[in-house]
């Protein structure tokens, strides 16, 4: 079930929203994102972090700040949790961001398994997947219906108007992530594209890539038109033995990770290192590259610019 590699394949990076205490710096985003797309990044991507002991900017904020200081780039989230959030407000709030791009949007949209902080958003941690299809259900319904109608568990619809309607019809692309089998069977059947986890190595995300075609397949999809993208933290470092340090303190700083593990769904090393290492993702089905760096956000951006992408492509 391997790609061809006939198959032109995208480059996205993740935008620097992670910060050292006291040190948010929107000139370098600035700087960041224009440099990004003139260099032939293609989709700019956000994950959800409201609660952390890290200083992190909010997605949609960010995304809405970088559609002003960009023009042709994708703009994503990898991911938000709808559980934790209000559809409603949700919805308007990425038709906003869809309007706000010209139509750049990328909805990327999963579960979260930080299950202990629901309450906080008065999501009920039981019941998280009934919540998370409704969810989709609802901002569904107000982007297409004039007069929204929806009855579920936890939200109802009686002829409410949202507008303006999203730019993209019928609504942005909805990519669903996720690593369960029945993760990738919510992702075949609800959404428009899948979002392979970036805590996934490379033989994790080519079982779970084959799992995503069998349930395509089964509700006869054709996997081909399927967008399928992989989220890769990367660094690319001549000194393979310090990139893997700060790629271990990087993981254990902020996911509790142990370095043995960061190996694993990790790439680090000199440019053809990196380049073995994305080739086999690519050959493993991944149509879209998520490149994560995790630290000299402006120097690894280049580098993967110029040593690396050059040598992935067809």
């Amino acid at each position: 079930m391997a790609m061809s590699r006939s198959k032109r394949i995208g480059f996205g990076i993740a935008l620097p929203q992670v910060f050292v205490p006291g040190s948010i710096d929107t000139s370098m985003v600035s700087y960041f994102v224009t440099r990004a797309e003139a260099l032939g990044f293609e989709s700019f991507w956000v994950q959800e972090r409201i609660i952390g002991g890290v200083d992190s900017l909010e997605p949609l904020n960010l995304l809405s700040y970088v559609a002003a200081l960009t023009n042709t780039a994708k703009l994503g989230t990898s991911v938000l949790i709808p559980s934790t959030r209000n559809p409603v407000m949700l919805a308007k709030e990425l038709t906003t961001l869809d309007h706000l791009s010209n139509g750049r949007l990328i909805v990327g949209i999963g579960l979260g398994g930080r299950v202990e902080q629901y309450h906080l958003f008065g999501a009920p941690p039981d019941r998280r997947v009934a919540y998370f299809l409704e969810s989709i259900r609802v901002m569904q319904s107000l982007w297409q219906q004039p007069e929204a109608k929806f009855e579920g568990i936890y939200w109802t619809l009686s002829g409410e108007k949202m507008n303006p309607k999203p730019l993209q019809k019928p609504h942005p692309p909805i990519w669903i992530g996720g690593t369960h089998p029945n993760a990738l069977k919510r992702s075949a059947r609800y959404g428009s594209g899948w979002m392979g986890n970036g805590n996934s190595s490379t033989e994790q995300f080519k079982v779970q890539r084959n799992n995503l075609v069998r349930a395509l397949e089964e509700q006869g999809t054709d996997p081909e038109t399927f967008p399928v993208s992989k989220r890769v933290y990367i660094a690319v470092d001549d000194d393979e033995v310090k990139a893997k340090r700060r790629m271990a303190d990087y993981f254990g700083q902020h996911y509790g990770v142990a370095p043995e593990r960061v190996e694993e769904v990790t790439i680090t090393g000199n440019p053809t290192k990196c380049v073995q290492g994305l080739m086999e993702i690519i050959e493993s089905g991944a149509g879209m590259l998520l490149l994560n760096p995790a630290f000299d956000y402006q120097e690894q951006m280049e580098t993967l610019a110029q040593e690396v992408i050059p040598h992935l492509e067809p």
